[in-house]
This record gives C-alpha cells, structure tokens and sequence, in this order.
C-alpha cells in the first residue's frame, strides 16, 4: 500500500498537468483610420469610445494599430486602463505623422524592448523607401507574458498602398530583421495592414518564415477587413497575423460587430489571433 501510494503521488502532478488548458496569449491588429480623415458620421471624434470600448471587450494582451496619429494613442491610453504604448511618428522619428504603435497590458506583460525602423534603404533613420508614396515603418517589442513567464517578440507594420517595390522590399528588410533579431529563439508575431491579397507574390519568403493565422487557425475567419464603412465586401483580408514558435493557432477572427451604437470602430476590422505556447 505504501509503494502504490508513492506511485500514485509520484503521478499526480502529470495528471494535473494533463488536464490544463493549454496556455495561450491573444494579440490584435487594429488600423485605426486616421483621426484627421473626414469621414462623415464616422470621424474619430465619433467612433473614440466605441474604439475604447471594442479593446476593452477584446482584451489582446498586445496589439499593433496602424495610421494612428499623436493625439488618438494619448486617448486610448488614457481610456483604457492597464494599457501603454510604444511607437514613433514615421515622418521625424518622435511624433510627427502615422505611429506604428504597439499597445500592451502593463498589468498582465512587460516591456522588455522596443525600437522602430523605416522600411527604407536607410532604416534607421526617418526615410521614404523605394516607391512608396508615405514612409513607412515596422515597431518591434520584445514582450514577456506576467502570467506565464514566456517571451515573445512582436512587430507591427503598414505596407505602403501604392509602391509594389516597397511592399515587395519592405517585407524583404522584415524578414531579414525578423530572422537576425532573434537569437534567443522566442516566439514572434508580426501584424499589420499589408494592403495586399493573400496570394500576392510579395508574401512568398515571409511564408517561408512565418505561418499565417488566418490559414492556420483552427477556428478562422476569411472574410473582408479592409469594408470602406460597409460599403466593400467579398474581397479578401488585407490585415494579418503571422506567428512563428508557438505550438498551434486557436483563432483567427475578425472583430465584426458594433459598440457604442457604432457600427465601425474604424474602415477596416480589427484581426485577433489566440495562439498556443
């Protein structure tokens, strides 16, 4: 009797450890819409709140947002309480023009590090690449998870909407960074508006390194992201996820419905991801 009962304490804890969920972290993109753009009944001015509102509900432990100007990080900072963000104006380098800003949950995650560079020949310093018609910019956070004591980077971009190059070679600089940013092996997370389909020639060496979440969540979602305040449909997703070093993809989703009595929280969907460790 005494020996089974060595044995059975000996195997408690890998029963137990059987029986828990795995541990996951959510993350989401958000492009916000720029929050000078005169967008009718859908000014930022008109739709903030409901912004607040839809982070609050969604609740990502990190997310990327594109277009966001000064003035809009500084009220979802302040309105969404836990939450801080890094990131710098892409036109000077401080807070001029389009943040590539990473939020985090400082409650549940710790900054570790961060930087921006410019998807330019001259990255490291403020600067338009190739044929781009803005600068653009990726932000890279190295994020360790409170909860679980995991580390992960993260990097959040805006591929430019014109220049084919400057998507083609800015998603080349991405994946040459990506791959050297890392000798630690974490897990990483690249989001952003790549203002293309899923099939464009340009994301063929990203695929090579990255998986996508909407291709490889076990519950996901293919529809429209980009929707001109409701008036597109049909096409496909232009905002993404992409993960590597984490064990699966729970969800790809995107974040559809109205807060606030706001139909849109901005002219594209927000995307979340909830991905395995």
């Amino acid at each position: 009797m005494k020996k089974l009962t060595l044995v059975l304490a000996a195997l408690l804890p890998l029963l137990v450890s059987c029986n828990q969920e795995p541990a996951t972290v959510k993350v989401m993109s958000y492009n916000i819409r720029y929050g000078t753009a005169d967008d009718g009944d859908y000014i930022w001015a008109n739709r903030r709140d409901a912004a607040v509102a839809m982070i609050q509900d969604q609740d990502p432990l990190v997310f990327g947002v594109q277009e966001a100007l000064d003035f809009q990080l500084e009220y979802l900072e302040e309105n969404c309480p836990g939450y801080k963000h890094v990131g710098v104006g892409r036109e000077d380098g401080v807070s001029d023009g389009e943040h590539m800003a990473v939020f985090y949950n400082s409650e549940k995650a710790e900054l570790v590090n961060w930087g921006t560079y410019w998807l330019s020949e001259t990255p490291d310093v403020p600067s338009l690449g190739w044929d781009a018609a803005c600068k653009r910019t990726a932000t890279w956070t190295l994020i360790k998870d409170l909860t679980t004591g995991k580390h992960f980077y993260f990097v959040n971009t805006h591929l430019d909407h014109v220049g084919k190059e400057a998507r083609r070679n800015g998603l080349v600089l991405l994946v040459e960074r990506i791959g050297a940013m890392n000798p630690e092996g974490y897990p990483m997370i690249l989001c952003g508006d790549f203002n293309v389909y899923p099939t464009d020639p340009c994301l063929k060496d990203l695929r090579g390194l990255m998986l996508d979440a909407r291709e490889t969540a076990t519950v996901t979602d293919e529809g429209t992201t980009w929707h001109n305040w409701g008036k597109v449909d049909g096409t496909p997703g232009i905002d993404y996820i992409f993960y590597k070093g984490f064990k699966a993809c729970d969800s790809f989703q995107r974040v559809t419905q109205p807060y606030n009595g706001v139909n849109y929280v901005s002219d594209h969907y927000p995307v979340t991801a909830v991905l395995q460790y």
